[in-house]
């Protein structure tokens, strides 16, 4: 029977390998870290740890993979470029798995992490970033950090990066989402937060629940727009594709 490797890291790329789990449809998914591997439900077929391109080919070549699916964050820029790569090296075709867009008008808008951090230097107050640990230092900049919240995963690596880069230990947040509208309106108040800033990452990502509460709070929302504007298939026609393929 025909199998799929699937590269996830999205909440839409958990749904997938829960769906195909159900369909007994055999596939293995691949995460970044153990952290990504204990969000998914026991008992599905799991590969943990990054990989490079030929690592990637690799792993389709062994796995005797027929189909891949990037269900990869879409800030993930790198990565889907090498599987993108590794599918074709490797002679099997690819299918990206996109997160719709749920962007907003009223809203300041950055290219990338660096524009950011320099429109917040004109922004005044407080600041909370939800943007993740990886690119933190482009607001690690005087003027600024004491300034900024960050609001990252509960693990190690991610506090360590943050007390390394210098943010003051009482502005450092360590959670887990799905984060409510509520909750994060609470959170916008309880630091006095007048700029919030975030990925453009979809409903499935939060995003909306994010602007609401930036309403509610009545500060500015500060949007890092995709990096790319990808071609692909939302989940359901994601679904709809498989269920066609494994019949041929």
């Amino acid at each position: 029977m025909k199998k799929i490797l699937l590269f996830g890291g999205t909440t839409e790329g958990h749904q997938l390998a829960c769906w195909l789990h159900s369909q007994q449809i055999p596939f293995l998914v691949c995460v970044a870290t153990d952290y990504g591997s204990a969000l998914l439900p026991e008992g599905l077929p799991t590969h943990v740890g990054r990989l490079t391109q030929t690592e990637m080919e690799h792993l389709i070549a062994a796995e005797h993979c027929d189909l891949v699916i990037d269900a990869t964050h879409p800030y993930a820029v790198e990565v889907t470029q090498n599987l993108r790569a590794a599918s074709e090296a490797a002679g099997r075709p690819c299918l990206r798995l996109l997160r719709q867009s749920d962007g907003e008008d009223a809203c300041h808008k950055a290219g990338d992490m660096a524009t950011a951090a320099h429109m917040l230097q004109s922004l005044p107050g407080n600041v909370l970033l939800t943007t993740g640990s990886k690119e933190l230092h482009h607001f690690a900049v005087p003027g600024l950090i004491d300034r900024c919240c960050p609001r990252v995963l509960p693990m190690l690596d991610s506090l360590q990066r943050c007390l390394s880069l210098g943010f003051p230990p009482p502005h450092i947040l360590c959670m887990q989402g799905p984060f409510s509208r509520e909750l994060n309106a609470a959170i916008l108040r309880q630091y006095d937060i007048k700029t919030l800033v975030t990925k453009d990452t979809g409903t499935y990502g939060g995003f909306r629940a994010k602007a609401d509460a930036a309403k509610d709070a009545g500060c500015a929302l500060l949007v890092v727009e995709r990096p790319t504007q990808e071609e692909g298939l939302v989940l359901d026609e994601i679904q709809d594709y498989i269920k066609r393929w494994i019949h041929r």
